[in-house]
């Protein structure tokens, strides 16, 4: 069987054979260090972009490191949160920083040491440093880093 391939507003999203579209993947580029920390300590995110972020994706998390950008982990998606919903202190402070809203996640994984991206199915892409920022994902490319990951680094739940 071969899969249909569905284009919605400039983002690529894969169709499962019995035709309901199968969670939008996406990759975050994580650029500050307390930012870093953050989404693993509190199990959520601020994105500065607008996706149709859906409960069950997976969002992949990239960050520079000595060895070039490099995946760091990925959460599964429980939730997104809009501004407007969010408690009016982490509201104001959502809209000072131009954030679009909360990912909350539902599981999180972090991979030690970090994959380096051109040891994986994206290197292979052009988009390169901050472009990966939003980078929509097929779940085969999910599923293919994934499997790299496994084969190369650990990779730990975050409790």
């Amino acid at each position: 069987m071969h899969k249909a391939v569905k284009y919605s507003i400039g983002v690529r999203t894969a169709l499962s054979v019995d035709g309901h579209n199968s969670p939008n993947n996406f990759i975050l580029r994580i650029t500050r260090e307390e930012w870093f920390k953050q989404v693993f300590s509190i199990k959520k995110y601020f994105p500065g972009i607008s996706r149709r972020w859906e409960p069950k994706g997976t969002i992949l998390f990239v960050r520079k490191t000595e060895n070039g950008d490099s995946f760091v982990g990925y959460g599964v998606l429980d939730e997104f949160v809009k501004r407007e919903m969010l408690p009016d202190e982490k509201r104001k402070e959502c809209e000072a920083m131009g954030w679009k809203g909360a990912l909350i996640f539902k599981e999180l994984y972090r991979f030690e040491p970090p994959l380096k991206i051109k040891d994986t199915v994206i290197g292979t892409s052009k988009a390169k440093g901050k472009c990966f920022h939003g980078f929509p994902l097929t779940q085969e490319q999910v599923d293919s880093v994934h499997q790299t990951a496994k084969e190369k680094v650990a990779i730990n739940k975050v409790n």
